[in-house]
Protein backbone atom coordinates (compact mmCIF):
# COMPACT_ATOMS: atom_id res chain seq x y z
CA UNK A 1 0.00 0.00 0.00
CA UNK A 2 0.55 3.61 -1.00
CA UNK A 3 -0.18 6.56 1.06
CA UNK A 4 0.65 9.92 -0.13
CA UNK A 5 -0.58 12.84 2.34
CA UNK A 6 -0.60 15.81 -0.61
CA UNK A 7 0.35 19.56 1.16
CA UNK A 8 2.87 22.64 1.23
CA UNK A 9 4.12 21.66 4.73
CA UNK A 10 0.93 23.11 6.81
CA UNK A 11 0.47 22.26 10.40
CA UNK A 12 -2.38 20.28 9.38
CA UNK A 13 -0.75 18.51 6.64
CA UNK A 14 2.17 17.16 9.61
CA UNK A 15 -0.57 16.33 11.64
CA UNK A 16 -2.43 14.56 9.33
CA UNK A 17 0.88 12.57 8.56
CA UNK A 18 1.50 11.20 12.37
CA UNK A 19 -2.34 10.35 12.42
CA UNK A 20 -1.75 7.98 9.21
CA UNK A 21 1.08 6.71 10.86
CA UNK A 22 -0.21 6.07 14.02
CA UNK A 23 -3.57 4.36 12.58
CA UNK A 24 -1.28 2.29 10.95
CA UNK A 25 0.61 1.34 13.87
CA UNK A 26 -2.79 0.51 15.74
CA UNK A 27 -3.94 -1.53 12.62
CA UNK A 28 -0.64 -3.43 12.46
CA UNK A 29 -0.38 -2.09 9.01
CA UNK A 30 2.55 -1.47 7.00
CA UNK A 31 2.47 0.97 4.27
CA UNK A 32 5.02 3.75 2.37
CA UNK A 33 3.91 6.78 3.48
CA UNK A 34 5.42 9.55 1.95
CA UNK A 35 5.11 13.68 1.93
CA UNK A 36 3.80 15.70 -1.63
CA UNK A 37 5.12 18.82 -1.30
CA UNK A 38 4.97 19.44 -5.30
CA UNK A 39 2.36 21.83 -5.97
CA UNK A 40 1.95 20.70 -9.68
CA UNK A 41 2.00 16.57 -8.55
CA UNK A 42 -0.62 18.12 -6.23
CA UNK A 43 -2.53 19.91 -9.02
CA UNK A 44 -2.52 16.39 -11.22
CA UNK A 45 -4.77 14.69 -8.54
CA UNK A 46 -7.18 17.59 -8.80
CA UNK A 47 -6.79 18.34 -5.03
CA UNK A 48 -7.54 22.51 -4.41
CA UNK A 49 -7.54 22.30 -0.96
CA UNK A 50 -4.91 20.87 1.71
CA UNK A 51 -3.91 18.21 3.15
CA UNK A 52 -5.20 15.44 1.15
CA UNK A 53 -5.18 11.72 1.50
CA UNK A 54 -4.05 9.30 -1.38
CA UNK A 55 -4.31 5.58 -0.93
CA UNK A 56 -2.45 3.61 -3.72
CA UNK A 57 -3.57 6.58 -6.11
CA UNK A 58 -7.22 7.33 -5.57
CA UNK A 59 -7.81 10.67 -3.14
CA UNK A 60 -9.74 9.65 -0.23
CA UNK A 61 -9.98 13.15 0.65
CA UNK A 62 -8.77 16.56 1.16
CA UNK A 63 -8.87 19.73 3.15
CA UNK A 64 -9.03 17.96 6.46
CA UNK A 65 -6.80 16.31 8.97
CA UNK A 66 -8.99 13.85 10.46
CA UNK A 67 -7.96 11.67 13.87
CA UNK A 68 -6.33 8.18 13.45
CA UNK A 69 -10.00 6.39 14.30
CA UNK A 70 -11.17 7.57 11.17
CA UNK A 71 -7.95 6.78 8.95
CA UNK A 72 -8.38 3.30 10.34
CA UNK A 73 -11.68 3.51 8.87
CA UNK A 74 -10.35 4.25 5.51
CA UNK A 75 -6.78 2.04 5.64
Amino acid sequence: MKIEILGTGCAKCTTLYDNVKAALKELDKEAEVVKVQDIPTIMKYGVMSTPALVVDGHVKFSGKAPGVAELKGML
